[in-house]
């Protein structure tokens, strides 16, 4: 599903109305719709319950008016907050706003005030949904819709923004003075950009996608090179289990990782590539390390190499892990492999000669900084996953904030430039290919903000490789399914207190849904 700025957007429109000939009014009628429906997903049955929409005079608030007439037919107790005199409205929205007073009478629209009366009405609130301004946003919001902006967001009640959060700027997701905190946002059509960038992210909650009758082929036409990764296609790319398999049917998973005290970051990838359905998994790890591995390892193999005195991988085991690495189908390095200069060496000379599909995470990466040019002898392209800090170190003059600032740009530039396949972990983790194709990942939540995390992602993609995926199908199902265990994690416990195991428990479960709690 392809992500669209605004101006993207706005032609869609023109195109469903000029070409396709569907009325205005039916795309409107279909936007507040799909608003009802992503509310009572989320919230239950609105039968009986306050909810106050907030309308501007333009479309987003003629989508609110839309809203508030379904949900006065559900017998909801809705209010509606209008910024502007019933006079100065035009086009669709002025007939919605109609459509509106004669189901619910003129009493069931008040003019916003910043006043007691209104900030009471809104306090009161069960819901409240915001329906103030759409993509078109393009100065900062003040007068009467800043005032309303900051009283949504102080009356402590869940907030449905209809499109995108108002006072979110619809391509960067930068704030525009003040914007709505949303619980939900509802978008309409296509996902638009800001709501995967920067304060767009917090800002937005969950986001679901209604779609509002735009046909398909007119979608697809969009000239956009980034993506949204859903649920549907990343099932469609899952390797099939046929019922004659057996175990090697489905790859051996090499694994390059660990040192005294970083065992776990081995185990981990190791369960990880287990659980993403690889038959095998062996994990080439310091042989003084290699029993405590073997004691945190059921069913994965371990193979004991030559290492330093400080307990890492030494340069005289870079033959035993090349043919390690040749006679695996899918390799991973980096894990808990220490930064020692000696392991740094075994890297710098081990990356450039491997011939299988491989990912780099961690320590490998952390070899590469200041030489990221060794990238361009790699036989087969590889996967990184760079966090933030880990990317800034692959970047010259970069920063994690800067690197957080262009989030998308960064990776696409990198990966274009170096012949990679790129996964910039984060906040809407995003996947960049050589070619320059783009997605964002909606999947994942803060409770994966802990330790370990990464080391299962990496674990999951060598799995995936391992089973004969491309490596960009394999980044793309990886990172979702990575971030849609998190989810079910957070579903299960909590966000607060998830570990990185936790994720891998959910792992089989990720792979087995059919519908998420959220609308991609």
């Amino acid at each position: 599903m392809k992500i669209v700025t605004a101006a993207q957007m706005q032609a869609l429109d023109r195109r469903a109305v000029q070409e396709a000939q569907i009325p205005g009014l039916a795309l409107m009628e279909q936007a507040g719709s799909g608003l009802v429906a992503s509310m009572e997903q989320v919230f239950g049955s609105l039968a009986g319950k306050t909810v106050t929409i907030l309308c501007g005079k333009g479309n987003n608030g003629g989508d609110g008016f839309v809203a508030a007439r379904l949900l006065t037919r559900k017998r909801a107790r809705t209010k509606v907050l209008l910024m502007a005199q019933p006079s100065s409205m035009t086009g669709d929205a002025k007939t919605m706003y109609r459509r509106f007073v004669k189901a619910a009478g003129t009493a069931a629209v008040k003019p916003y005030r910043p006043d007691e009366r209104c900030r009471t009405i809104i306090n009161n609130s069960q819901v409240i949904v915001d329906a103030l301004l759409g993509t078109g946003l393009s100065a900062p919001v003040e007068g009467l819709y800043r005032s309303a902006t900051d009283a949504i967001n102080e009356s402590g009640a869940p907030v449905v923004s209809a499109d995108l959060p108002s006072g979110i700027h619809a391509d960067t997701g930068t704030v525009m003075g003040a914007a709505v905190r949303a619980a939900l946002t509802v978008t309409f059509g296509q996902p638009k950009l800001g709501l995967y960038l920067g304060p767009g992210i917090d800002h937005a909650g969950t986001i679901h996608i209604a779609d509002i009758g735009i046909p398909r082929s007119f979608e697809e036409a969009v000239d956009s090179t980034i993506s949204l990764l859903t649920l549907g296609e990343c099932r469609r790319l899952l390797p099939p289990r046929p019922l004659s398999a057996h175990k090697g049917t489905f790859g051996h998973a090499g694994i390059i990782a660990g040192s005294v005290g970083k065992t776990g970051a081995a185990a981990l990838a190791a369960n990880a590539a287990l659980r993403s359905g690889a038959g095998l998994v062996t994990v080439a790890t310091p042989a003084s390390v290699n029993d405590i591995l073997e004691s945190k390892l059921l069913e994965a193999m371990t193979v004991p190499m030559s290492e330093t005195k400080a307990r890492t991988l030494a340069r005289s085991g870079l033959d035993r892990l090349l043919s390690f690495a040749q006679a695996r189908d899918a390799v991973a390095l980096g894990p808990g492999l220490t930064t020692h200069p000696e392991t740094v060496e075994v890297m710098q000379a081990l990356i450039p000669r491997l011939e299988r599909p491989s990912v780099l995470d961690a320590d490998a990466l952390n070899a590469l900084a200041g030489r990221p040019a060794l990238l361009a002898d790699c036989k087969v392209p590889p996967i990184l996953t760079p966090h933030p800090g880990e990317m800034a170190r692959l970047e010259e003059d970069a920063s994690p904030r800067s690197i957080n600032a262009d989030r998308i740009g960064t990776a696409s530039r990198f990966a274009r430039r170096r012949r990679v396949f790129l996964i910039l972990k984060g906040a809407r983790t995003v996947v960049a290919h050589p070619d320059g194709r783009v997605a964002v990942c909606p999947t994942g939540n803060p409770g994966m903000a802990t330790a370990g995390s990464g080391d299962v992602l990496t674990g999951m993609i060598v799995g995936l490789l391992a089973q004969k995926l491309e490596p960009w199908a394999a980044a793309c199902v990886g990172a979702y399914f990575h971030g849609l265990a998190g989810d079910l994690a957070a579903a299960d416990q909590g966000p607060i207190g998830m570990t990185a195991g936790d994720i891998i428990e959910h792992i089989p479960y990720a792979f087995t849904q059919t519908t998420t709690a959220v609308g991609y």
